[in-house]
């Protein structure tokens, strides 16, 4: 019996487009670490930095943090569909309260983005994925499997160096491989071209941006409120020609 082969593609020359706080390791790995942030990126405790060191020795593509639900995401989706030989997502970490990043990016996962871009199914108050296109949104649902350590209420083991280690070379494996209650194994490079796509616009308020539909009503309002405005100025006018100002004396 044959051996399966593996299909790996060369990412483009600029991979990955964006910058961050993030390890860069073998570009034709089938997968990335996600490490959850609770503090600043200056004061990263070393029991975080350890599990972004330990991803990269295992094996994985690209070991970095997430600290909030829309930019940090954002660059995820970037520097991943721009490599189609990443398909898994080891998402391990603490979460940060408030801005709840974890839960997002899961969320994000299984019920994707609204007519608004927000991601559907998170408590993150600015959960808005405004910078990027759609485009790249959904081709990384598809794209991506999530391998979840924090959906367990064992905290230890989203912080685990052995059980990040372990997720991460079960994924390059070229036959099934029990991990958890996943099944891994290496199915190759996505079959459609990378999406060289950065973030080239911001929004600093993204839940004021409004959709297609209401640009469309708005617009008929003002409109409306345009030509009552014109239609008062012509009565006005008439007003004027059947009664003319009084001549003085």
């Amino acid at each position: 019996m044959s051996e399966r082969k593996i299909l790996k593609v060369k990412p483009p020359p600029d991979y990955p487009l964006e910058d961050g706080s993030y390890l860069r390791g073998n570009d034709y790995s089938p997968v990335a670490v996600v490490i959850l942030l609770h503090t600043f990126y200056d004061k990263i405790p070393d029991f975080l930095k350890n599990l972004a060191k330990v991803a990269i020795e295992a094996g994985a593509a690209l070991a970095g943090f997430l600290q909030t639900e829309n930019i940090g995401i954002e660059k995820i989706v970037c520097n991943v569909v721009a490599n189609p030989n990443i398909r898994y997502i080891v998402l391990c970490g603490v979460e940060s309260a408030g801005h709840y990043p974890g839960e997002t990016f899961v969320a994000l996962m299984e019920n994707g983005i609204d007519e608004k871009r927000r991601i559907v199914g998170t408590r993150a108050p600015t959960a808005y994925l405004y910078n990027i296109p759609t485009e790249s949104v959904e081709r990384f649902r598809k794209q991506v499997k999530l391998v979840n350590l924090i959906r367990d209420e064992d905290r230890i083991l989203r912080v685990n160096p052995d059980t990040v280690k372990q997720a991460v070379r079960c994924c390059y494996q070229e036959s099934p491989t029990q991990f958890l209650d996943y099944l891994l194994y290496d199915p190759g490079a996505f079959p459609e071209p990378p999406i060289n796509a950065k973030i080239t616009w911001r929004i600093d308020k993204p839940w004021t941006v409004t959709t297609e539909e209401e640009k469309l009503k708005l617009d008929q309002i003002s409109k409306a409120a345009v030509e009552k405005t014109r239609r008062r100025i012509d009565d006005a006018e008439l007003l004027s020609l059947l009664r003319p100002p009084k001549r003085q004396k």
